[in-house]
């Protein structure tokens, strides 16, 4: 299923994805850009832009910084959340403080999200844990 977008928004997302934050670079380079199932950045969709978007799990991840949490922008967030629902997505949030702090929980409760949200053996093969993943690669990249 094809997603609706304004085409207007696909000039705004190359931009954001050329001056992303520090929180979204560290996600992306170091997890989301390696990661066994493709996540997309800066995805346009209906009139928002996701900063994470995976078609087959169908979800969002959204880092939210200090802007997300005044009252105005609690109620613009649950306004884009629930109109993304409405294309049977998920939407899942972190904070910049989770990124910075709690990195690797992050990643771990994104890969438990989508192994959840995928049918049974939709994965190759027998894929390796995160964890295993992590430490077999660092062994590696050392």
């Amino acid at each position: 299923m094809s997603l609706d977008y304004n085409e207007k928004n696909i000039i705004l997302a190359k931009n954001l994805r050329k001056n992303a934050t520090p929180q979204e670079n560290h996600l992306w380079y170091d997890f989301l850009s390696k990661y066994e199932v493709r996540f997309q950045r800066q995805k346009a969709i209906d009139n928002f832009i996701a900063d994470f978007y995976c078609h087959k799990a169908k979800l969002i991840i959204e880092i939210d910084g200090s802007q997300h949490y005044t009252e105005k922008g609690r109620q613009k967030d649950e306004f884009r959340t629930e109109i993304l629902e409405g294309y049977d997505l998920k939407v899942i949030r972190f904070t910049n403080r989770q990124i910075d702090t709690n990195f690797w929980s992050v990643c771990e409760y994104i890969d438990a999200t989508v192994k959840a949200s995928l049918p049974e053996g939709a994965l190759f093969g027998a894929p390796l844990s995160f964890l295993q993943f992590f430490c077999f690669a660092s062994t590696y990249i050392i």
